[in-house]
């Protein structure tokens, strides 16, 4: 029980007051004169005086309540290396125990790699203690940490001290993998440069300090190269890439004997390979209206160099004008097709017919500049059922259809084949464009095209009159050919009954020929958000075996796939571990790097006391090592040092919970009112006598 004396006067404190000063001033009035019974007369205005202010006797019925200890457990990813968690384990089972054989109350949370590659934010875990519990009852705080925490400017104010545990030993070291530069792109076959670094860190054995390591570097998951490189130094990486798109490349030193950990001796770089400048060699046999097509749609491309060469006045054309008048410029077919024709990405013909001005042998070296790797596009006109046709050539070889002198002339709507629905050229196309108004059909129509038949091995993904095959294409040798059986795909370019994705469908079909990453048939993608990885497995197939994934610590998982499209299955896998995944469907393989290339937790892995040093100090608080044993738990008052060898204090709060309180006043009224009166009659009688 709790007793204190308050007032609760019946007058307002200042009219006291003045009763105060107004009973001081007749009190050395009394004195002046002489009068004896003044400290009488005092004495009774005094105790008027108290009465009014009215004191009381407050009693309170309390109810103890424990103090309570923080404790913040620290479960990031550098805690789990070593024998970090035993000694966590046996330090959290010990402070429980001694924690309660004080009579405190022991709170605690554990803290795990925070997102988006922030590291430890153990302060922000204390943070959130301290806000669910009373300031007024907190004994102190107890860090379980490696002390590499990336938060230590946000300590909380605490009334108590603030400790810290360290796991880890006197003498770990470790050597870690840094980028410290590297480009997001890269142009292919042109020499890119990164910049990493080999540190040693803790305590290095002489044996490890300085010198030479192995570096094993690793593109796309291929077999690995090997390199001596040196330790605290900066070293410059030349690597060229060799195809368009994600280029995942991993570097890995081999573990030491004795390190920390080996986590941070991979990183993963991820860099998108562009092309610098795309060639194309357009091809026109004669001006006609598409032309302007094919020359719109290159040009549009700012990344695309295009040689656009015209036949205006073919051989055979006798009209007598001498040829030193004419202003016509020779074109240099023999550097074009047979010097400079492996510079092209792509060559395209459009409506050409053998005139005898590109000879056989020239198309004969195209034939071969497909075969190892470009690609050929023929835009066909009725040149092509001609004797004259392209088909009578070298070319035949590659080409995937052959014609068969019929031109058909009527009105047909182009649609896309069963198998185009799954391939990428063509796939979707009908999304891509917005009919006409009232139209049952996707797009216009056209009003010629070519009879051919299609090759055994080539794909038609587009036809037209009467299915007759409109579109094909096909992989020859290294690389890629595709036949346009119709020059009418001009009439969507100039919105005839509402036009149609010509730009889209021709865009596509250059680009994969020209081998872009996302245009391929046959292909299986990732992309990686956190830890989680969205994979698309692209496919001319109806169907797709299930995937399967294998992790950083060669963990096998398999992963069914869900079709989302025609020729599109698609699957989601969360890694529980951050680093390179290697993914397999079939002979569909990728790799996919999960986490930053250098996880902010994996920067320092030694133990440390640097960056909780300001926080503990500043609260009167001390560091120890858990290797050295757990401390002793001491009682210290508030402000007193709370920390000293083998033990850290906690300063009890005495904290408790009011659960009744008593007000009763001091002197009842009337013993005011007869103390008052005998004191006035004890003066009177006391000046009565001479």
């Amino acid at each position: 029980m709790m007793q204190t004396i308050l007032f609760d006067p019946l007058l307002a404190w200042p009219v006291i007051y003045v009763l105060g000063a107004a009973l001081a001033l007749i009190t050395a009035i009394a004195i002046w004169r002489g009068l004896k019974g003044w400290p009488l007369r005092l004495l009774a205005g005094a105790v008027l005086v108290t009465a009014l202010a009215n004191p009381a006797l407050q009693q309170e019925e309390r109810e103890a309540l424990s103090d309570i200890v923080l404790l913040v457990i620290d479960e990031s990813a550098s805690q789990r290396i070593s024998d970090r968690p035993d000694q966590m384990a046996q330090a959290v089972e010990t402070l429980e125990r001694e924690v309660a054989n004080l009579g405190m109350d022991l709170r605690q949370t554990r803290v795990g790699d925070a997102t988006d590659n922030q590291g430890t934010l153990l302060m922000a875990g204390l943070n959130e203690l301290v806000a669910e519990v009373p300031r007024a009852r907190i004994a102190g705080a107890i860090l379980l940490s490696d002390g590499q925490l990336h938060d230590a400017g946000l300590a909380p104010d605490l009334p108590a001290p603030i400790h810290a545990l360290l796991t880890g030993r006197a003498q770990d070291w470790d050597r870690r993998l840094l980028i410290e530069n590297a480009p997001a792109f890269a142009i292919l076959d042109e020499e890119v440069i990164l910049r990493i670094r080999v540190e040693d860190q803790g305590a290095v054995p002489p044996s490890e300090q300085g010198g030479m390591t192995e570096l094993v570097i690793s593109l796309d998951g291929d077999p690995p190269t090997r390199v001596m490189v040196p330790i605290g130094r900066t070293l410059d990486v030349p690597l060229t890439l060799t195809h368009a798109g994600m280029n995942v490349i991993q570097f890995t030193l081999p573990q030491a004997d004795g390190e920390l950990t080996d986590r941070n001796n991979s990183a993963v770089v991820q860099i998108n390979g562009v092309r610098d400048r795309l060639s194309v060699l357009l091809v026109s046999g004669q001006p006609h209206t598409g032309q302007r097509t094919w020359r719109n749609l290159l040009k549009s491309d700012a990344s695309v160099d295009l040689v656009h060469f015209t036949i205006l006045r073919p051989p055979e054309k006798q009209d007598g004008v001498p040829v030193t008048e004419l202003s016509l410029i020779a074109f240099p077919t023999r550097e074009l097709f047979m010097e400079s024709v492996d510079d092209f990405d792509l060559i395209i013909f459009d409506r050409y017919q053998r005139r005898g001005i590109l000879p056989m042998v020239y198309l004969d070296n195209i034939r071969r500049y497909v075969e190892d790797g470009g690609a050929l596009l023929l835009a066909a006109g009725p040149d092509f059922a001609s004797a004259d046709s392209l088909f009578r050539s070298p070319l035949a070889e590659i080409l995937p259809g052959r014609p068969t002198a019929r031109v058909i002339e009527e009105a047909f709507l182009p649609e896309i084949s069963e198998l185009g629905q799954r391939h990428p050229v063509t796939t979707g196309l009908e999304a891509t464009h917005t009919p006409l108004v009232g139209s049952d059909d996707p797009w216009g129509r056209w009003f010629r095209q070519i009879e051919v038949l299609a090759t055994p091995d080539s794909e038609t993904v587009m036809t037209g009159s009467n299915g007759a095959p409109l579109l094909m294409v096909n992989r020859v040798g290294e690389g890629r050919v595709a036949l346009l059986a119709s020059d009418h795909a001009w009439l969507w370019d100039r919105g005839f009954e509402g036009g149609g994705p010509q730009l889209e469908m021709l865009r596509r079909l250059a680009h994969w020929m020209m081998g872009e990453p996302d245009l391929e048939e046959e292909a299986l993608r990732a992309a990686a958000d956190g830890q989680t990885m969205f994979i698309t497995r692209q496919s001319l197939a109806d169907t797709v075996g299930d995937l399967t994934i294998t992790g950083p610590d060669g963990a096998v998982v398999v992963v069914p796939f869900e079709q989302t499209g025609p020729g599109r299955f698609t699957a989601e896998f969360t890694g529980a571990e951050q680093g390179l995944y290697r993914l397999r469907e079939g002979d569909q393989e990728a790799v996919v790097a999960l986490g930053p290339a250098a996880p902010r937790e994996f920067e320092q892995t030694v133990a440390s006391a640097t960056a909780l040093t300001p926080a503990v100090a500043q609260r009167e608080g001390g560091i120890m090592r858990l290797e050295d044993g757990l401390p002793d738990l001491r009682l210290v008052g508030e402000g007193r040092n709370a920390a000293g060898r083998g033990w850290i204090g906690l300063t009890p709060r005495d904290a408790y919970l009011t659960a009744d309180v008593t007000v009763m006043p001091l002197v009842a009224s009337w013993m005011y009112l007869l103390l008052a009166a005998l004191l006035m009659i004890g003066a009177w009688l006391r000046e009565g006598r001479r």
